[in-house]
């Protein structure tokens, strides 16, 4: 039994928001469902546990506001964020995520997270699907801004082929060489600001949609949230070296009282 209040860390990177515990425990599916609700907990899309290491700089574990486990490219950055602020890392590291190592650089509010390579894609006539460290599927669309999402989505994500495990739904719209995209998470089961790793697969689909031939490769994309850069090589069986680029925020602090804790 926990006798003592855990401190607890909000961040965001580009509105996808998260809070960070430096604690290292089982924390029921509940909880987690509780302390994320934005109406009767601390609001997050994710929550992410996080501690030091004697092989890497730290390790940190994500959780999606449902309590299910899965990589996240945002929280990863803001996880980084957090390392920096505890004096953890300086302006490298290396980390242990729940999909495996990455590195990262430091920038100030700027934080470069590599992604791992990607070598197989499914192309259908409707859109893409390719894992980015989470399963995303992409699409197009003429009208952004006025696309009713949630329903768009829902026929995907809760379709035959990806109803037990979940999907990602991503709708993209090209302007001016700036990808533009809508996200909808497994796992928050609604439209988030920002998704990393949705943002990583878009450029990758983008890539492949333009038939582009150039090795290396740079794209914008917006979020509802801000703007993030990928970067990787094409490579003749697989997209390599790539990049996610952008900023991450610590917004404020507080504290879980103790008789909200159940940590085993």
């Amino acid at each position: 039994m926990n006798t003592k209040p855990i401190t607890f860390h909000k961040y965001q990177g580009t509105g996808n928001d998260f809070i960070i515990i430096d604690a290292w425990s089982q924390i029921s599916t509940e909880q987690i469902k509780k302390w994320c609700d934005r109406k009767f907990g601390i609001g997050a899309d994710g929550l992410i546990l996080i501690k030091k290491s004697d092989t890497y700089d730290f390790e940190m574990m994500y959780y999606n506001a449902d309590g299910s486990e899965s990589f996240c490219g945002n929280g990863s950055r803001c996880a980084v964020k957090h390392a920096h602020y505890l004096g953890w890392i300086t302006d490298t590291c290396t980390f242990l995520s729940n999909d495996g190592t990455h590195t990262a650089q430091v920038d100030g509010d700027m934080i470069q997270l590599s992604m791992h390579d990607v070598d197989f894609i499914v192309v259908e006539d409707a859109g893409y699907i390719l894992n980015t460290g989470s399963p995303h599927y992409i699409a197009y669309t003429e009208d952004l801004d006025h696309l009713d999402l949630l329903s768009a989505a829902h026929a995907i994500r809760y379709s035959n082929p990806f109803k037990e495990e979940g999907i990602n739904v991503n709708y993209l719209e090209s302007r001016n060489g700036i990808l533009y995209i809508r996200t909808y998470e497994r796992g928050v089961e609604d439209e988030t600001l920002s998704c990393g790793t949705g943002v990583t697969a878009a450029a990758i689909a983008h890539y492949l949609e333009q038939e582009s031939t150039q090795k290396k490769y740079v794209q914008k994309v917006h979020t509802l949230g801000g703007p993030l850069t990928v970067r990787f090589e094409k490579k003749p069986k697989s997209f390599e070296n790539i990049t996610l680029h952008g900023p991450a925020e610590r917004v404020f602090e507080g504290k879980i009282p103790a008789d909200e804790i159940e940590m085993n």
